[in-house]
């Protein structure tokens, strides 16, 4: 099947259903037979995902730069750890790994990961489709700005629904396999 790469928090958030989200999106990942690439945590909502994509018999691709090995405490148990000189190769191999890309609730880095993968679409350097699962209304804010970015004339329409949104890791996973390419549903 395919791979996805996912953007999240190494935090859990103040809300439960931001960890409950990951897991969720873990399950179903691996009852789709799709394996994951992340930024290799074993702590927060990185960490809940990758496990459960593993406890569920998907591969898992952990990409971590040498300096966050410690800071960000490497998953020793993934598929595949992946280490890279820095974050610049961190994001480009995640890319390079995967079929997709999905954005849960996170801080300034899952933004930026965000941001860089869809930029990257829009310039031609790839065709994976993305997406955001927003979870109890956490990208409704971001989604409502963007929204507005095309009102006012910075952001083309169909540049602003090449990012998917769903509330739900299933309703966001139906939409996001539909845009795979035949290159990248495999």
């Amino acid at each position: 099947m395919s791979t996805f790469c996912v953007y999240l928090g190494s935090r859990t958030g103040n809300d439960p259903a931001f960890l409950d989200a990951a897991r969720q999106l873990g399950d179903e990942l691996a009852a789709r037979g799709h394996s994951l690439v992340y930024g290799g945590a074993r702590v927060g909502m990185m960490g809940a995902l990758a496990d459960r994509v593993m406890a569920a018999g998907s591969e898992v691709t952990g990409v971590m730069p040498d300096h966050l090995v410690e800071r960000e405490q490497a998953h020793r148990g993934l598929t595949r750890l992946l280490r890279v000189r820095n974050m610049h190769e961190r994001k480009a191999s995640m890319a390079a790994h995967s079929d997709a890309f999905i954005a849960l609730p996170g801080g300034i880095g899952t933004l930026e990961e965000l941001f860089e993968a869809w930029t990257w679409q829009y310039l031609g350097l790839h065709d994976k489709p993305i997406g955001l699962l927003d979870t109890q209304g956490f990208y409704t804010p971001l989604l409502t700005f963007l929204d507005g970015t095309v009102e006012r004339g910075f952001l083309d329409p169909a540049t602003r629904a090449n990012l998917i949104d769903a509330t739900t890791p299933a309703g966001l996973l139906d939409a996001l396999e539909q845009r795979l390419t035949p290159s990248h549903a495999d």
